[in-house]
């Protein structure tokens, strides 16, 4: 059965940096890619960032020049350092994982981030 585990999120000021980890386990299969998603109340759960197996990375452009994506292939743990955050950042994140050869997409239980003063 596949886990994701997530951690890191938490309070912190506008301008201020966060780093979520989301540990991937209990498939044999290879990652294909993993990412992050955020969601507000009352709205539709928005894209973040997706970093593929070849170590390509893409991003929204709202978070375009202060969140990176990384991972560790080793730990199958993906990793997004968030900087110059703002209180539009403020949301519960998701991260989410694709195995190559599984049509499931399997999503972590979320962390909650909160940009306030």
């Amino acid at each position: 059965q596949v886990q994701l585990v997530e951690s890191g999120g938490g309070l912190v000021q506008p301008g201020g940096s966060l780093r979520l980890s989301c540990a991937a386990s209990g498939s044999i299969l290879s990652i294909a890619a993993m990412g992050w998603y955020r969601q507000v109340p009352g709205k539709q759960r928005e894209w973040v960032a997706v970093i593929s197996s070849s170590d390509s990375t893409k991003y929204a452009e709202s978070v375009k020049g202060r969140f990176t994506i990384s991972s560790d292939d080793a730990k199958n743990t993906v990793y997004l350092q968030m900087n110059s955050l703002k209180p539009e950042d403020t949301a519960v994140y998701y991260c989410n994982v694709v195995y190559k050869g599984d049509p499931v997409a399997y999503w972590g239980q979320g962390t909650q981030v909160t940009v306030s003063s």
